[in-house]
C-alpha cells in the first residue's frame, strides 16, 4: 500500500515481519536469510571451501509492516426515496471531518451522488478541505433513485483512481436504502451491478437508512451483492458515517 497512517498493511517502509522469495525485480535484500537461504544447498553444489555459492532461489527480501492510506469513496442516495435534504447536509459533515485528518494520514475522500437519472462524481478523491468546502457547497437533492447508474460510476471511478493512484486502497461507503426506481428493472440492474463490483475486489460498506416498522432488507441485500459490510443506522448522521468510515478502513 501507499504509505501513510491509518491501516496496518505490507508496506515498503516499518517494522520488518519475515521474508519471502521475491516476486520481482524489487524487494530489499534480506542478507541474513539469503544467506540462510544458500547454507542448506552448499554440499549439493560442490562447495568444499572458499566462498558461498549463491544461485538466484536463495535470495530473500525483507517484508514490512507500516501504516498504508486510504482512497474512502462515499456513494450517497441523494433521490426522494428519503430525506435527501438533511442527508446530505450529514454526508458533508462527516466529509469534511475526515478531511481534517487526511493530510496527516495522506488520506483522500471522494463522493459520488445518485438521484433523478443519473450519478455524479461531485468530490473528485481529494485530501484538501479548500477543495470539498468548494465542490460541496451545493448539492441537489430529490428526484428518483437511480441505483444501477450509481455503482456503475463508482466502478469507473475506482478503475480511474487505480490508474492515478494505484498504491491506495479503496473502500467504498455506500449511503443507501436500498431502493432503486429508475428505469426498466432497476433493482435487478442495481443487483447486477453490486455483483460486478465484488469481483473488482473492492472492499464496500452500506450505511443502511432504511426507516420505518415494516423493512425490505434491501440495504442488507447489496451489502451481500457487493461482499460488504452492512450497517443499520436509519437516521443518517455525521457522527455515525464519521465513524463508520474510521472504523473501516482501519479494519479493511
Amino acid at each position: 500500500g501507499e504509505a501513510g497512517r491509518r491501516s496496518a498493511a505490507r508496506t515498503d517502509t516499518g517494522r520488518r515481519v519475515g521474508t519471502e522469495r521475491p516476486a520481482g525485480p524489487t524487494g530489499t535484500l534480506h542478507l541474513l536469510e539469503t544467506l540462510r537461504a544458500a547454507a542448506r544447498h552448499q554440499h549439493r553444489r560442490g562447495r568444499r571451501a572458499g566462498r558461498l555459492l549463491l544461485a538466484p532461489e536463495d535470495l530473500r527480501v525483507a517484508i514490512n509492516e507500516g501504516r498504508e492510506s486510504n482512497q474512502v469513496l462515499f456513494c450517497v442516495d441523494a433521490s426522494g426515496s428519503m430525506a435527501a435534504s438533511r442527508r446530505m447536509r450529514e454526508v458533508k459533515t462527516a466529509i469534511l471531518s475526515l478531511l481534517t485528518d487526511a493530510y496527516q494520514r495522506r488520506d483522500k475522500v471522494g463522493l459520488v451522488t445518485f438521484r433523478g437519472g443519473g450519478a455524479e462524481l461531485t468530490l473528485p478523491p481529494t485530501g484538501s478541505v479548500e477543495v470539498a468546502v468548494a465542490r460541496l457547497r451545493d448539492l441537489a437533492a430529490g428526484g428518483r433513485t437511480p441505483l444501477a447508474e450509481a455503482l456503475t460510476r463508482v466502478a469507473e471511478v475506482v478503475r480511474v483512481e487505480a490508474v492515478r493512484d494505484p498504491r491506495r486502497r479503496p473502500l467504498l461507503i455506500l449511503v443507501t436504502d436500498g431502493r432503486a426506481t429508475h428505469g426498466a428493472d432497476a433493482l435487478g440492474r442495481a443487483h447486477r451491478a453490486a455483483a460486478a463490483l465484488r469481483r473488482t475486489g473492492l472492499s464496500s460498506v452500506v450505511v443502511d437508512c432504511e426507516t420505518g416498522r415494516f423493512r425490505m432488507g434491501l440495504a442488507r441485500r447489496l451489502a451481500e451483492l457487493l461482499g460488504g459490510v452492512h450497517v443499520p443506522v436509519g437516521e443518517v448522521n455525521a457522527a455515525a458515517l464519521t465513524t463508520v468510515a474510521r472504523h473501516a478502513v482501519g479494519a479493511a
